[in-house]
């Protein structure tokens, strides 16, 4: 039986779904990976260094004699929240420049939740499938909590990701020193997410005010059954879904290396003890081959031969 126009477009942006989201997770997983196979950093040793008892007046375990062969106590849970602190209120920037903080924020913030919206809809599908109703009046405590989540998530997203694109699209062309620093893939990113939440909005003002479409849309992912949706809606999961995978092409991984640079970089400061796996690392690392040239440098040669 041939397919009509509407069962075309069900299966086209079921399938460019399907596809958006094993993409973006492949290709996370990949630079992830290659990042953390990357040669053993420089260490930094800037102290204090949060994870320790002595950061509350800007100590450190150097000022203990043998700090090495003792047992250490360390916090990571304190670095685990300092950095949710960062993620929600960028504070350094706030410090920094208040006029570019107030395009960046919003931006952010949109950025954060318009990804938790659509998860939340994939959870939201998953419990409806399961048999929860997900709703303001739902008879599970659960299904009403999904649904609040839901719409509040979408909303501050939409209105917050489009503000925010806005500012700092005026930002980066009327302030001479972020535009020289801007490359043009940045401003393709702005105009892009800018279009992604303005279609959101447009979908949930105009169309669907309880942002039920969007759960029904995954409830027919889920169970292969499609559904079609309204156009409006369809403009924004289409939108998404390239979003999604074009996020890889750009520098939203730091959304993640981020904790790698902290947990594993700024605040990493294990010892180097004799036969430890750090050692064997940074063995390892003098067999490296040196593919510059230098007048101290012959290209070619390991490390250790160097």
């Amino acid at each position: 039986m041939p397919l009509n126009h509407v069962d075309f477009m069900e299966i086209f942006i079921a399938i460019l779904t399907y596809f958006a989201y094993i993409f973006i997770v492949v290709a996370y997983t990949v630079k992830i990976v290659k990042y953390l196979k990357l040669p053993i950093h420089l260490r930094w040793e800037l102290y204090p260094v949060i994870h320790e008892d002595a950061y509350h007046y800007g100590g450190s375990c150097f000022e203990n004699t043998n700090w090495w062969e003792k047992p250490r106590k360390i916090r990571n849970i304190k670095g685990f929240l300092w950095l949710l602190k960062d993620y929600f209120t960028l504070h350094d920037y706030l410090k920094q420049n208040l006029f570019y903080w107030l395009g960046l924020y919003p931006w952010h913030i949109g950025f954060i939740f318009i990804i938790t919206f659509h998860i939340l809809c994939f959870f939201g599908a998953l419990f409806m499938v399961s048999g929860i109703s997900i709703s303001h009046n739902s008879q599970d405590i659960l299904g009403i909590i999904i649904y609040y989540a839901i719409l509040f998530t979408g909303v501050l997203s939409f209105i917050s990701g489009a503000i925010g694109s806005i500012i700092i699209l005026i930002n980066r062309v009327i302030d001479k020193n972020l535009k020289t620093y801007a490359s043009p893939l940045q401003f393709l990113t702005y105009i892009f997410t800018l279009i992604v939440f303005l279609s959101g909005l447009y979908s949930w003002y105009y169309v669907d005010p309880k942002l039920e479409e969007y759960r029904e849309f995954w409830v027919g992912l889920l169970t292969f059954n499609f559904i079609g949706v309204e156009t409006a809606t369809m403009v924004h999961i289409i939108l998404f879904d390239l979003f999604l995978i074009y996020l890889p092409f750009t520098r939203s991984l730091h959304y993640i290396t981020r904790f790698f640079a902290f947990f594993l970089i700024r605040w990493d400061d294990k010892p180097n003890i004799r036969g430890g796996d750090m050692e064997k690392r940074i063995e390892g690392q003098f067999e490296n081959r040196i593919n510059w040239s230098g007048p101290h440098i012959i290209t070619g040669k390991s490390w250790r031969e160097q």
